[in-house]
């Protein structure tokens, strides 16, 4: 008598519901979903809704390092040993998470290689995130990182279109993660706007063309009028 198969693995639906070391959290937009200094013990996948991470230095300087959204991992660094937060993950928007305590997550990558494959791609992704950050702070000036900053919000280079719309941010948080001033933020805004890089219509949108800023430092020839 053959030996019954076990059910394939399902990964969509078994990262949207609760189940063993799994619960499905919703947050509303001001959220805590953890904070630096507590202990790191479980990790979070981004169902829906939009999250910062941010960190506080001693001096009490705070900075934005990352804008997560739907299937993004948080907290990922306690399966490295991190014992402590080392950022705080505040909600964007309303949205939800799947909270996976540790021993689960550890038994999920040995045991089902769909979701070893996705959170091996998200890693590498990060990584590469993560050197493509460092550079642009060493190399490039505010102006250019605030370029980049809006291009990957609005995703324009992953969809087919010429303009995407970007999560509703304040230009406070915008200068947190480029490392200037609200007013440089107003003023380099200011500029993309008259030069038809972004547009404000019910919201802020960004036009493609602003990639020949963060590649080339291309600007259009200001128009003459009269």
């Amino acid at each position: 008598m053959a030996s019954a198969t076990a059910p394939a693995f399902d990964l969509k639906p078994f990262l949207a519901k609760t189940g063993p070391g799994r619960t499905v959290v919703t947050f509303r937009k001001g959220d805590t979903l953890f904070s630096q200094g507590e202990p790191a013990a479980t990790v979070f996948y981004l169902l829906s809704g939009k999250v910062k991470l941010m960190v506080v230095s001693q001096q009490g300087k705070e900075a934005v390092i990352a804008m997560l959204g739907p299937d993004d991992f948080l907290g990922e660094g306690t399966l490295a040993g991190q014992p402590l937060r080392m950022a705080t993950a505040t909600a964007m928007s309303d949205g939800s998470v799947l909270k996976i305590e540790k021993k689960t997550i550890v038994r999920l990558l040995h045991e089902q290689p769909k979701f070893s494959e996705l959170f091996m791609a998200y890693l590498l992704a990060r990584n590469v995130r993560i050197e493509e950050d460092l550079v642009d702070q060493l190399f490039n000036s505010s102006e250019k990182r605030l370029a980049r900053i809006l291009l990957l919000l609005s995703r324009v280079a992953t969809v087919d279109s010429t303009t995407m719309p970007v999560p509703k941010i304040s230009q406070e948080t915008l200068a947190e993660m480029i490392g200037t001033t609200r007013e440089r933020v107003n003023f380099f805004m200011n500029k993309f706007r008259k030069l038809g890089f972004i547009e404000y219509n019910g919201g802020l949108s960004v036009h493609s063309s602003l990639v020949n800023v963060v590649l080339y430092d291309k600007f259009p020839k200001p128009r003459l009028r009269g």
